[in-house]
């Protein structure tokens, strides 16, 4: 069937995304990224909403890393939290053009969300061209001052309540995994809108327990910390950050081998971390200067400043290395995944509402 040109042209306007992304033209019709780039608005898309790490990254990012972009656009950030980051995912690498105009700073489960939950997962994280790391994710887990139990043993014998966002989302799969393979007795309340939230929960007492990246104690709740009203005693990842350099891993809690690889293997993403990323299809020329810039920008010391002065961690990879990362994951072995969905089941779990209600 063919239509007219103008019915075609309103055709295509209202299959555009609901994120507005609508590009007038592809870098190939543009002719150059600096053509692409100039004078528009380059959006870093969050998966989450203000105040945790990602916020921390984007904002930063967006400060800083236009003027190394050909073009020079102006960089903006657009919130869409939901899911644990999965409806800015989704919605990023099903519907935003693959012109390079919006890049992401989503979740560093994104591959193992693909694997453990594939029904979740509208995406292929496989194929992710990923820009650059500013930093591992190493999650790590908080009990608060006067909680019932203060160290591992004391939380395999004593119950604890973990405050969590979405029960899909990694601050609830993290203490699930506590629960079902570390046999500690938590109790999992979930529903807070966003991690400042549930570690205030902690901080008020409703909760004895919460886990987000380390990124974000560090830059949020340095006082809380230093004043012992929250204290670190677990962390998640392959390597232990070196800000907590005497805080056990979870892998190093268990004796059991086949609790080691479920453990490690959950835990695979940290290194991918708080890393910007273009969506399959965008052209080669638009990811390596994208790559170009991250690169300049990480060594600027005016970013060093700033990112010191946010109290945000630096500790880069290039996009290559994150992307090598990235791919290791996608080779574990079908028995190792059934395992680890075991592990990550936030079945039981409670809502918020429903505590507030009894």
């Amino acid at each position: 069937m063919k239509f007219s040109p103008v019915l075609s042209k309103l055709m295509m306007f209202a299959a555009a995304t609901a994120l507005g992304v609508i590009s007038a033209f592809s870098p190939a019709a543009a002719g150059t990224v600096e053509e692409l780039y100039k004078g528009r608005d380059l959006t870093i898309l969050l998966g989450h909403p203000p105040g945790g790490s990602y916020d921390l990254y984007g904002q930063l990012a967006a400060a800083h890393i236009g003027q190394y972009i050909p073009g020079n656009p102006n960089v903006i950030v657009q919130h869409m939290p939901g899911g644990g980051g999965r409806k800015a995912a989704a919605n990023y690498m099903n519907n935003v053009a693959a012109d390079g105009l919006t890049i992401a700073l989503l979740p560093d489960t994104l591959a193992h969300i693909q694997l453990l939950t594939p029904k979740r997962a509208k995406w292929d994280a496989a194929k992710i061209q990923y820009i650059g790391r500013f930093a591992p994710a190493n999650a790590a887990f908080a009990v608060r001052k006067g909680a019932p139990a203060t160290t591992i043993e004391g939380m395999r014998k004593t119950q604890l309540i973990a405050a969590c966002t979405g029960k899909s989302s990694r601050s609830a799969q993290m203490p699930a995994m506590l629960k079902n393979v570390a046999g500690m007795k938590l109790r999992l309340i979930c529903g807070y809108k966003g991690s400042k939230r549930a570690t205030l929960a902690v901080l008020r007492g409703e909760a004895d327990l919460v886990s987000k990246n380390w990124a974000s104690f560090k830059s949020g709740d340095g006082a809380e910390l230093k004043s012992g009203n929250l204290k670190i005693v677990l962390q998640a990842g392959l390597q232990r950050d070196p800000d907590l350099p005497n805080v056990p891993l979870l892998h190093e809690i268990v004796d059991d081998p086949q609790a080691k690889k479920v453990l490690r293997f959950v835990s695979s993403g940290a290194p991918i971390g708080r890393s910007l990323m273009a969506k399959p299809g965008v052209p080669d020329d638009v990811v390596k200067a994208l790559r170009a810039a991250f690169k300049k920008m990480i060594k600027d010391p005016a970013f060093l400043a700033d990112a010191a002065k946010r109290k945000a961690i630096i500790n880069p990879a290039t996009g290559e290395e994150v992307e090598a990362v990235n791919r290791e994951i996608f080779e574990v072995d079908a028995s190792l995944i059934k395992a680890a969905q075991a592990a990550i089941s936030t079945k039981g779990a409670e809502s918020v509402k429903e505590t507030k209600k009894k």
